[in-house]
C-alpha cells in the first residue's frame, strides 16, 4: 500500500511534568498564532511543563521579491527548521501542511495534524465587488500559480500582480500598490481575527484549494517517544485521512510551486471523496476530476485521482510547465 514516508502518527512515551518542550516555528504573525494554538493545546493536557517557541528564520521568508516557483517552492519555508529538529535544537515543529514537501527527511515524521480550519480560498478587494463584478482588466494579487491558473480561467480579462510577503504585507499592498483584489488562505485570514476583510469565500468550482490548505503540520522527530505521545493527543483522525489523500495524490503529481495543481477533499456519508485539478499557467486549459471511496482508501483513492488526471492529459501539461521552469 502507498505510504508517504512518516505520515503515519509516531507511537511514542509520556511526557515527563517536569520537561521543557521547544517549539520551532517561523516568526510571521500567523505561523506563531499557530505555534501558540498549539502551545496552548500542549498545556491544556500537560500543565505541569514548560513550552517554549523558538522563532527560525527559513529561506522562504527572506527571499520577498520574487515569485516561489522561481526559487524552489515547496521546502523554502520548512528546511531550516526540520534542520533545527534534526540536531535537537527545538523538539518538535510547526507548519502550515500546504508548505510541506512530499519527502519528509530521514528521521522525522508528521506527529500530528490537528482538526483542519476552512480549507478554501478569499478574495479581498478594494470596492468590496466579488469576483464576476471585478472591472475589465482589474488587477489581482497572488503569486500562487494555483491561485493564478484558477482566476484566469473564468476571467481572462483580469491582470495578475506577483504578491509577496506575510499576510499583514499582502493586505497592505492591496492598498499601496494599487490593486483591486488579492487572494488569500480563509484560515489564515481567520485565525488572525480578520474574517471581516472577506469580500468573498471563493467557491471550489471557482478555486479548488492547495492540498492541505487550512490544516496544520506538527512534525517530529520518529524516535522521540517524550514528544510523540504529546503531539499524537492533538491528531484528527478524519483530517489525517482527508489530507494524506491529498498528498498521496499532489506526491503522484510530483507537484510544487512550480506547477498549478490544487486538490481538496472530504468525508461524508458517502465516505471520501477528492477532487484534483491541474492547470495550465494561462487558465486556457484545466483537467478536473473527481473520485469517491471508503474513508480507510484515500491515499490509494489520491493516487487513482491523480492517474485519471494524468490519462486525461495532465501529464502532458506538467511536461511542458517543467521543462519551462528549467529553463528559466
Amino acid at each position: 500500500m502507498y505510504r508517504v514516508q512518516c505520515d503515519q502518527l509516531c507511537r511514542l512515551r509520556p511526557l515527563m511534568a517536569s520537561d521543557t518542550v521547544t517549539i520551532g516555528t517561523r516568526g510571521s504573525q500567523l505561523a506563531l498564532w499557530q505555534a501558540e494554538w498549539v502551545k496552548s493545546a500542549i498545556l491544556a493536557n500537560h500543565p505541569a511543563i514548560r513550552v517554549e517557541l523558538a522563532i527560525i528564520k527559513t529561506r522562504g521568508d527572506k527571499i520577498l521579491d520574487v515569485p516561489l516557483a522561481k526559487v524552489g517552492g515547496k521546502g523554502l519555508f520548512v528546511k531550516e527548521i526540520e534542520e533545527a529538529l534534526l540536531d535537537g535544537r527545538i523538539d518538535l515543529a510547526v507548519h502550515s501542511m500546504k508548505d510541506m514537501p512530499a519527502d519528509i527527511p530521514t528521521g522525522l515524521c508528521i506527529g500530528a495534524i490537528p482538526k483542519r480550519e476552512e480549507p478554501r480560498d478569499v478574495l479581498i478587494t478594494r470596492s468590496g465587488d466579488p469576483l464576476e463584478a471585478l472591472p475589465q482588466g482589474a488587477r489581482v494579487g497572488t503569486s500562487s500559480l494555483r491561485r493564478a491558473a484558477q482566476l484566469l480561467h473564468v476571467r481572462p480579462d483580469i491582470r495578475i500582480v506577483p504578491l509577496r510577503g506575510n499576510l499583514d504585507t499582502r493586505l497592505k499592498k492591496l492598498e499601496t500598490e494599487s490593486l483591486d483584489a488579492i487572494v488569500l488562505a480563509a484560515a489564515g485570514v481567520r485565525r488572525l481575527g480578520l474574517a471581516d476583510r472577506i469580500t468573498q469565500v471563493l467557491d471550489e468550482t471557482v478555486m479548488l484549494p492547495a492540498v492541505g490548505q487550512g490544516a496544520l503540520c506538527i512534525e517530529t522527530r520518529t524516535d522521540d517517544s517524550r514528544i510523540g505521545a504529546v503531539v499524537g493527543a492533538l491528531d484528527d483522525p478524519t483530517t489525517r485521512q482527508v489530507v494524506l489523500g491529498e498528498r498521496a495524490f499532489l506526491n503522484r503529481l510530483e507537484g510544487g510551486c512550480q506547477v498549478p495543481i490544487a486538490g481538496h477533499g472530504h468525508m461524508d456519508a458517502n465516505g471520501f471523496t477528492l477532487t484534483g485539478l491541474v492547470c495550465d499557467v494561462d487558465g486556457s486549459r484545466q483537467i478536473k476530476q473527481t473520485r469517491t471511496g471508503a474513508p480507510d482508501q484515500s491515499e490509494q483513492i489520491g493516487l487513482a485521482l491523480a492517474e485519471a488526471l494524468l490519462a486525461a492529459g495532465a501529464g502532458a501539461i506538467l511536461e511542458r510547465l517543467n521543462e519551462h521552469a528549467q529553463s528559466s
